[in-house]
């Protein structure tokens, strides 16, 4: 989050940015939440680390142990029924980039005054490095192979992150998505402390979540070699 300090003592500006995906984990909001919107229960099972891409060796062979070539992070499953209903989830936290954490913690072991210390150190949250260079090649490995189980990716994410990303194509039907974001954000402070909550769910294809992720548009081919003669050493 931002601070800012002035005269009168530290404030904090903007809304928060998850940095780590415990977080996401609060009164187990986002399962039931992912549960009920894609599964039809609040109280999914939670599988964690489950293995869906095998070494070639493994590919062939059906009964061996499968290689942790590839996992998912975690499945939830609703398990009433003969039908076995499961959707993959994927928790998003931000990155930072900055020094780290620890400085700040070992001044705020020692702070005695009122409010909250402003940081030692700068830090920012690196929405670059969680979208493009972390979500985008998790959901292209694995979103192909569980849309064609005919399932769905869901993936959890702050709204200061879904605010960073470019605008993304939605389908407007849960049947003709690949993968279902789900936004949270928090209620105002209480005894300082924030409470998680929902706040928006959207409906993507892979493709649109990666334009969305990458967030450019391609330049012309003339332009794009423009650019590369320019470039090229003179003789």
């Amino acid at each position: 989050r931002l601070f800012v300090q002035d005269g009168s003592g530290v404030t904090a500006k903007d809304e928060p940015v998850i940095t780590c995906p415990n977080r996401f984990l609060e009164a187990n909001l986002v399962v039931k939440w992912v549960g009920e919107t894609l599964l039809g229960t609040s109280s999914p099972v939670v599988i964690s680390e489950l293995p869906f891409l095998m070494g070639e060796i493994q590919a062939e062979e059906e009964e061996a142990e499968p290689d942790a070539v590839g996992k998912i992070d975690k499945v939830l499953v609703n398990a009433d029924g003969g039908n076995l209903k499961w959707c993959a989830l994927e928790m998003q936290a931000v990155y930072f980039s900055g020094m780290s954490m620890e400085n700040d913690f070992k001044m705020m072991r020692e702070w005695r005054g009122p409010g909250v210390p402003f940081p030692k150190v700068q830090r920012r949250p690196d929405f670059r490095s969680s979208g493009p260079k972390r979500l985008m090649p998790q959901l292209q490995v694995k979103v192909p192979t569980i849309s064609r189980w005919g399932k769905k990716m869901a993936v959890v994410i702050d709204k200061a992150f879904w605010k960073s990303l470019s605008e993304m194509r939605e389908t407007k039907d849960l049947s003709n998505c690949e993968i279902v974001w789900f936004v949270v954000s928090f209620e105002a402070a209480i005894d300082g402390r924030f409470t998680l909550r929902k706040d928006e769910v959207h409906y993507t294809t892979l493709n649109n979540a990666v334009e969305g992720l990458t967030g450019g548009t391609p330049m012309s081919l003339d332009r794009f070699e423009r650019e590369l003669r320019a470039r090229l050493p003179h003789s």
